[in-house]
């Protein structure tokens, strides 16, 4: 019987923090089956007929799609039943089939991860003394194919898995991956590993496990995909779920200390509220620009060409902004929307609330404040994070990285000392990593939500810029108002 109440996520959580407290110096260990559980084997099986097709001049499966898929790789026939494939036919590919099941070509190629199994893992490897181990079914001849292909797949996450744990199967036969599972878990006991966790996709080695040790240690988490072996073999108070979801895993308490976190949009009262009151988002950013009637500095996202001016709107002033963060621990990010006049006013406000210069963050857009605007900010305030958004360089540093180079270096020499990349970039993770390479400081803006959000925090950029509109985390974000639109909060009717 499996427990039901609560997310698997959420269990394996609450289970690792328990386990942390109780064995606080010693190596723990979270392990992971990986076909069905890490590695989504419908995209083997898709590979495997589809070259069927190709090598015996067919088209039993060009239109196949990776959901018409619903059966167990070891269950093909089923397939074929389901997909009218002539029953004369049937014997011939499911021979072609189980002679290729294991070939090298397919267990590099044919195989995908499962959408956040990979983010999950390398929130566990990034845990002071904790580590993953990988416990598959597959032949010990399957071990340098298995893991070149797992750590091609997780390269973009900079995960590696190691040799030395990874358990197979010594026998090869699949009469006996039961009982090499359970030597697997023994080994990694034996090696010294307190085993937090173990993911499987099959309820059989889940029960192999549970038989095999009962000090009750272990949790056992059923990955609810596609299996062989029956679900009433689950054993007792084991958890199951579908979905690898960062945000069951993760809470705000958790969050990297290294990494900065900017409150984005802050144009108004109640987004200033909910920024004064974290004590995880120490940066707050506002929008700043001149009003049309007076010419002080307010606070709108929107240009007044964009949203036109209303004689009822009311917005909060720059000098109110500052007055109220002033007293505090937490710093100021300016988004500059124009440069000229601007800057001189910015100037005069500073000097009268008197901010240290590490509590101060300036950004603009290369074609609103020019060389001249970055270099003035950066020489009257030096020490202070000047910052562009670079999204426009994503096709040269994929294309041409040493003009892309040149480019960044002429910035630098203006005084920018961050670069901005927006989340919905295309190769937003190759620009990372190559700006990465080259040493540069790193902010990803625009993020959308709750789990965009924690797949930005696993990059470990410098810093993360989010409308914090996370009603999981009790952050309510209304957004920057752009154009004239916010989010909006539906409380929930009380039970």
């Amino acid at each position: 019987m499996t427990t039901k109440h609560k997310n698997w996520m959420s269990q394996l959580a609450q289970h690792y923090d328990w386990m942390n407290k109780k064995y606080p110096d010693d190596r723990l260990m979270i392990v992971f089956d990986i076909d069905g559980t890490i590695l989504d084997m419908r995209y083997m099986v898709l590979s495997l007929l589809q070259a069927y097709d190709a090598h015996n001049s067919t088209d039993f499966f060009t239109r196949l799609q990776i959901d018409d898929i619903t059966v167990h790789e070891n269950q093909v026939q089923h397939l074929l039943v389901d997909l009218g494939i002539p029953v004369a036919e049937h014997q011939k590919i499911l021979d072609w089939y189980g002679e290729h099941l294991w070939e090298r070509e397919y267990v590099l190629t044919g195989n995908r991860p499962f959408p956040g199994v990979l983010e999950v893992i390398k929130w566990f490897k990034i845990q002071p003394n904790t580590f993953i181990g990988l416990n598959t079914g597959r032949p010990e001849r399957l071990r340098q194919d298995t893991l070149r292909s797992l750590n091609e797949l997780s390269r973009s996450h900079h995960i590696h898995f190691q040799d030395e744990w990874l358990m197979m199967n010594p026998q090869g036969s699949d009469q006996e991956v039961a009982a090499a599972k359970a030597a697997g878990i023994k080994k990694y006991r034996n090696d010294g590993f307190r085993v937090v966790a173990y993911i499987d996709n099959e309820p059989e080695m889940l029960e192999a496990i549970a038989q095999a040790f009962s000090d009750k240690e272990i949790l056992l988490l059923h990955a609810d995909t596609i299996f062989e072996s029956s679900r009433s073999r689950l054993p007792w108070k084991s958890a199951e779920g579908k979905e690898y979801d960062l945000k069951e895993l993760i809470s705000d308490r958790k969050l990297p200390e290294t990494i900065d976190f900017v409150w984005h949009g802050i144009n108004g009262e109640v987004n200033l509220r909910q920024f004064l009151a974290s004590d995880k988002v120490m940066w707050g950013e506002c929008d700043v620009r001149l009003a049309p009637t007076d010419n002080k500095l307010i606070l709108r996202h929107d240009s007044f060409a964009e949203s036109k001016y209303d004689e009822d709107e009311e917005w909060l002033t720059l000098e109110q902004f500052l007055r109220r963060v002033q007293p505090t621990n937490k710093g100021v990010k300016f988004d500059l929307k124009t440069g000229g006049s601007l800057l001189k006013r910015m100037s005069d406000y500073l000097s009268d609330y008197q901010f240290s210069v590490d509590r101060l963050w300036f950004n603009g857009n290369i074609e609103h404040l020019h060389e001249d605007g970055f270099t003035l900010l950066a020489k009257t305030y030096q020490g202070a994070i000047v910052q562009a958004p670079v999204d426009f360089l994503t096709p040269l540093v994929c294309s041409a990285p040493k003009k892309a180079r040149e480019i960044l270096q002429m910035f630098e020499s203006w005084g920018i000392n961050r670069f901005s990349i927006s989340w919905d970039t295309e190769n937003m993770l190759t620009f990372f990593d190559q700006m990465e390479e080259w040493g540069y400081q790193i902010n990803i803006y625009n993020v959308p939500n709750l789990d965009a959000f924690l797949r930005a925090v696993l990059m470990f950029p410098c810093s993360i810029t989010s409308d914090f509109n996370f009603p999981q985390w009790h952050y309510y974000g209304r957004g920057s108002g752009q154009n004239r639109r916010h989010f909006e909060y539906i409380p929930k009717p009380d039970a």
